[in-house]
């Protein structure tokens, strides 16, 4: 696969992985949406329907920010099949 995917690509792939790939959490953003009083299907939720931001290159991935009016969440694509939530974080 090659990276970094524009946004609306990194979008569709999302959604393609929501519904026949792999999802994972890291530790972090489970304590993350844990803290913000959320659950993974509030980030499942941003990943399906949010606005995906142009990638970033950051700590060696590109990482893609897909956000509505009041969250965001960091993903990973690692492969075609599975992305990873690095993190997430509420608008104030």
């Amino acid at each position: 696969m090659n990276q970094p995917l524009a946004a609306a690509e990194a979008r569709k792939l999302a959604r393609l992985i929501l519904a026949k790939g792999t999802v994972a959490f890291t530790s972090h953003c489970l304590q993350e949406l844990a803290k913000d009083g959320k659950a993974t299907v509030d980030a499942t939720n941003v990943i399906r329907g949010g606005l995906y931001l142009e990638a970033e290159w950051e700590n060696g991935a590109w990482r893609h920010r897909a956000q509505t009016q009041r969250m965001a969440v960091i993903v990973e694509f690692e492969t075609e099949a599975e992305l990873i939530v690095v993190t997430s974080f509420v608008f104030k």
